[in-house]
């Protein structure tokens, strides 16, 4: 695979220096910046990657390892995924989004632990809710929630995708099966989802949880955010469900190119120049279909760091069946449900092609590269600054 031609850290180098000018810059946007900056230099040490079958040998630089940098995404997914493999049932999968209005992300931003938190949580609790009706599926689902806070263009946009079993275990403990091609209805979904997270962020502006700067001050004001969160309730809330994948192979192909990606990756960026960066997006107005746009390097700088996340905020997480505390069980009782086997190295679809760049030597071909400290150089620990 080809390297990327630029690099977000091109963009950091170039306009660093000028977004730190005009401050605002909080420490753990400016630990994202020199990590960045770091990667794959001779700041952070090397090793030596050498064939086992011939003489081959290269030099390579260390990784940030920076959960924020496009370059350290593919080898830290490898372990994640080959165990999310081991999960899958053979049923049909659905993916469900959520997202917030407007009003609320501008409140999202300033109160990112908080809201974002709200946003998985009741979330969660409304797939769940709706799923164990009897109206609807009657039984307890298992899913995997993402977090992703951009739009193509890098704008800040909230939402949390989620990866659901089509079916799930009634209180009998039997499998039910939603009906084929179809999951939960939206429109309940969408309505319930609205008034938990209403409700939760009311709850935290009552225990004074919430911040409000700049232009969002007069929201400090009780009645003032009453108010927003009337506006926010008045508005149909977007919750959306994408067609069924076609199976557990193209279930592990969508969470290997999607459950770690940040908000731009190196490939999408085409230039970086003092007149700016042009990148590749997707408009949505216009079906999806790719187009080039340019903004000031500064302004770019500015709509990636809004994605930081902050320090120990876990932007992948497991519910129902799929626990953590209860997750080999509750599966076990579903394959057997189903009259399915349990998972082995045989039956588990690999992810390593979705993931990792060739790792065979590229003089023999035959032999693979093989990992060895750089003789004489001290390699520091490098752990993820986010």
């Amino acid at each position: 695979m080809d390297r990327a031609t630029h690099e977000v850290a091109d963009v950091v180098r170039l306009f660093g220096d000028a977004l730190l000018r005009e401050g605002a810059v909080t420490p753990a946007r400016r630990r994202v910046m020199r990590a960045l900056l770091a990667c794959r230099t001779a700041q952070l040490g090397g090793h030596v990657e050498s064939c086992d079958s011939c003489d081959f040998k290269r030099i390579a630089y260390n990784s940030c390892r920076n959960r924020h940098c496009p370059k350290c995404q593919s080898s830290r997914q490898a372990k994640w995924l080959d165990d999310r493999a081991k999960d899958l049932l053979p049923v049909e999968y659905f993916h469900v989004v959520f997202t917030m209005p407007e009003e609320l992300a501008r409140i999202a931003l300033q109160n990112k632990r908080v809201v974002y938190g709200i946003l998985f949580a009741t979330s969660a609790a409304t797939l769940r809710t709706i799923a164990a009706d009897e109206k609807h599926l009657g039984a307890e689902v298992g899913f995997l929630s993402v977090l992703h806070t951009w739009t193509q263009d890098l704008r800040h946009h909230p939402h949390v995708h989620c990866v659901v079993p089509g079916g799930g275990l009634a209180p009998d403990g039997s499998w039910v099966a939603c009906r084929p091609g179809f999951f939960l209805p939206v429109r309940v979904l969408g309505a319930m989802f609205r008034g938990k997270f209403v409700a939760a962020l009311r709850a935290a502006f009552e225990r004074g949880d919430l911040r409000f700067q700049g232009s969002l001050q007069p929201l400090r004001d009780r009645a003032a955010f009453a108010a927003c969160l009337d506006r926010a309730m008045a508005k149909s809330w977007v919750v959306y469900s994408k067609p069924p994948f076609g199976g557990p192979a193209q279930v592990l192909k969508y969470l290997a190119r999607y459950t770690h990606r940040i908000a731009i990756g190196n490939r999408r960026i085409l230039d970086v120049c003092p007149d700016g960066v042009t990148f590749r997006c997707r408009d949505r107005a216009q079906r999806n279909r790719s187009r080039t746009m340019v903004l000031p390097g500064v302004e770019f700088l500015r709509r990636f760091l809004q994605h930081i996340l902050p320090r120990g905020f876990t932007r992948l997480r497991h519910y129902g069946l799929l626990a953590n505390r209860k997750r080999a069980t509750k599966l076990a009782v579903c394959r057997l449900q189903l009259g399915a086997p349990m998972p082995s190295t045989a039956t588990v679809p690999s992810v390593v092609p979705f993931l990792l760049p060739d790792e065979h030597c590229p003089a023999c071909r035959t032999g693979r590269l093989v990992r060895r400290p750089w003789p004489g150089l001290r390699i520091p620990e490098v752990a993820d600054s986010s």
